[in-house]
């Protein structure tokens, strides 16, 4: 018969069994146990860790060996007969979310069960969710197969999570690292308006799958999770995602720089699953992910696929001064010409998706503008003359956790301005889950609870699997977040279509925090002699950091997150529609450079300043139209941290 199951969290913890994994501290008594455990040489990928026989659930018949090594899960069939090309049976780690441990609820049932989820391609190229169910019942009791499926789950979640195992091979729970804390921020406007949509049916149950604690909040205006970075309680977690397009990030970032205690705060991790139109920032992770490009939906389970691997690397931030002199903060890029154009004028096809850009790159096309201009840059082979700032510097882990918010910071509850649900032991206020006009919210417990998990374990014939959590839950905490106090307004109404009206001629809010800009002299005064400037007619000038503009489009092949380095490109006047449509239609591959385009050009750079020569025209930060005038901008090597899951290798077609 189908059995109802209530998900779990294997990897609750005791405050003290708390060891570090990529996400968070690690307390003094795990701390003293580490020490006293021989640290472990890397393994070969191929290194078998655990090889052991299972038979198969809900079919009893066939029985297979299972071999876990860093990067896989082998399985093989063993009964009724092996099979001379097996079919699945090589799992990669890349392709799996989580897993757990299962008792039956038949009390004659002796064997326990070990549950992975998995998302592998399609022949077609798209992901799948599915299930691998295997029973341990190589022992006489409970217990004995009980400690058999728990050693394998706790090695698989180390792995999963960057967690070195011992060298004594003595495999137990408490190696379990503790579960990391993620406040997802979800834009139910991104993209077409299926951001929550895609977030309830497949973020939140992957997430939880992988065992991570979360408290959503649903944004409901602009600027509107710029305001909750800038009071939140930063110790209560351990990064910030954003289910959107890039559009939020550039919120909480610059966000995180405004607060006062702005040096600390930056370095908190920040992490995108990409729900918007313009998914440039996900693009690169996928690809730094090792996986195939990918868009959509595809694209969304890449992402966090990677995210629930843990795992960060530096983020260069981009500090961009405007012609007021006000500053912002950039991850992506600065734009002028063609490309900020086409961005703003396409924002009234927003409920088109990303096919937005495709149209407003056509429509770009038939009216080509030039614009005159000046571009001035420090190249990348000249040493700055001031010391980089030590907090530009790649950061340990360690430090990855954040000290609690000074006492400057006004700390009151929740306010009822936004929508939330979380499954942290955080008391809420029963207005912030029922705020009017909100969509019905599930509450999900870690590890699933959604309706996509239900009846993965429920076979006909069989009793009904249950959780069997590998550690007890802790007491839950009577501690409650939060939040600075949010500025009180009516939230955006979104317009009849179900998205929030454009605003071509908005500008962005600007920073007020931040590093100084050592490498930059005052805004229209003179450049430094080894500087290099241009000047003429161009179609476009480009400054970006990350190797995409676009998911699928690949401006700065040889750019990383961490290069300390912006990538100027820009294109003179005299190019034709033509050839401006193959550079764009070779961009898909990162193969424009090759083209030998005479009005292409690209370099790298530490600072530059864009001057328009030209009235009229439109200037984006990150897809943000900002103010038209004069503009100059420094890289800050290393400012931020990504969370962006192990790098890989280039995926193979199934």
């Amino acid at each position: 018969m189908n059995g109802h199951l209530e998900a779990e969290n294997q990897q609750d913890q005791r405050p003290d069994q708390e060891l570090t994994g990529s996400w968070g501290h690690r307390s003094e008594s795990a701390l003293d146990r580490a020490k006293a455990m021989a640290l472990p040489l890397p393994l070969a990928a191929s290194t078998p860790l655990l090889h052991g026989e299972f038979g198969s659930y809900p079919v009893r018949g066939p029985r297979f060996a299972l071999t876990l090594t860093p990067q896989a899960l082998h399985i093989q069939r063993l009964r009724p007969k092996p099979e001379a090309r097996p079919r699945g049976g090589l799992v990669p780690l890349a392709e799996v979310s989580g897993c757990c441990t299962l008792r039956s609820h038949s009390s004659s049932d002796s064997a326990a069960y070990f549950c992975i989820y998995t998302y592998p391609r399609c022949r077609r190229g798209g992901r799948r969710r599915a299930t691998r169910t295997f029973r341990a019942d190589g022992s006489a009791t409970y217990e004995e197969n009980r400690t058999e499926v728990q050693r394998w789950a706790t090695a698989l979640t180390c792995l999963l999570r960057g967690q070195l195992l011992p060298t004594d091979g003595e495999i137990t729970p408490e190696l379990l690292p503790r579960p990391p804390r993620l406040l997802l921020l979800v834009n139910p406007f991104g993209g077409r308006g299926l951001a929550w949509q895609w977030c309830k049916n497949h973020v939140l149950p992957m997430i939880s799958e992988a065992g991570l604690s979360f408290n959503l909040i649903q944004t409901e205006r602009h600027n509107h999770a710029r305001e909750l970075v800038r009071g939140l309680s930063l110790s209560e977690w351990d990064s910030i995602v954003t289910v959107s397009g890039d559009g939020l990030l550039y919120e909480v970032l610059n966000g995180l720089l405004d607060r006062p205690d702005w040096e600390e705060a930056v370095k908190m991790p920040v992490g995108i699953l990409p729900c918007g139109s313009g998914n440039a920032l996900a693009g690169a992770v996928n690809q730094h992910g090792g996986f195939e490009p990918a868009l959509g939906i595809d694209l969304l389970l890449n992402c966090s696929l990677l995210l629930c691997r843990g795992g960060s690397c530096p983020l260069d931030l981009l500090s961009v001064t405007l012609a007021s002199g006000s500053r912002c903060f950039s991850f992506l890029s600065v734009a002028w010409g063609f490309v900020s154009d086409v961005d703003i004028q396409s924002e009234r096809f927003r409920a088109l998706g990303s096919a937005r850009f495709t149209l407003g790159t056509v429509l770009g096309l038939a009216t080509l503008h030039t614009y005159r201009g000046r571009l001035s840059y420090l190249p990348a082979t000249v040493e700055p003359a001031s010391p980089t700032p030590a907090h530009g510097l790649p950061r340990a882990k360690s430090e990855l956790t954040l000290a609690p918010a000074p006492a400057s910071v006004p700390a009151v509850a929740h306010s009822p301005l936004h929508r939330s649900v979380s499954d942290l032991p955080l008391p809420l206020p029963q207005s912030a889950l029922t705020s009017p006009g909100s969509p019905e919210l599930p509450i999900l417990s870690l590890n699933g609870g959604g309706p996509e998990l239900a009846g993965d374990w429920g076979g006909a014939g069989d009793a009904p699997l249950s959780p069997d959590p590998l550690l007890p839950s802790p007491p839950s905490s009577s501690k409650a977040a939060v939040l600075s106090p949010i500025t009180k307004g009516a939230p955006e109404m979104p317009s009849s279509s179900g998205l929030p009206s454009p605003k071509p001629n908005a500008t962005v809010a600007v920073s007020t925090g931040g590093p100084a800009d050592h490498l930059l002299p005052p805004l229209g005064t003179p450049l430094p002699p080894d500087w290099v400037t241009l000047e003429g007619d161009f179609v476009l000038i480009l400054a970006i950091s990350p190797s995409h503009l676009g998911a699928d489009l690949v401006a700065a092949p040889h750019a990383r997150f961490d290069d300390g380095l912006v990538h100027l490109c820009w294109v003179r006047g005299g190019i034709s529609r033509a050839a401006l449509l193959r550079l764009f239609l070779a961009m898909e591959h990162g193969s424009h450079l090759s083209l030998d385009c005479p009005q292409l050009g690209y370099t790298t750079a530490r600072a530059f300043r864009l001057e328009p020569l030209t009235s009229r025209g439109v200037l984006t930060v990150d897809g943000e139209q900002v103010e038209y005038g004069p503009l100059q901008a420094q890289v800050h090597p290393g400012l931020g941290t990504l969370l962006t899951g192990p790098p890989g290798r280039p995926e193979q077609e199934p």
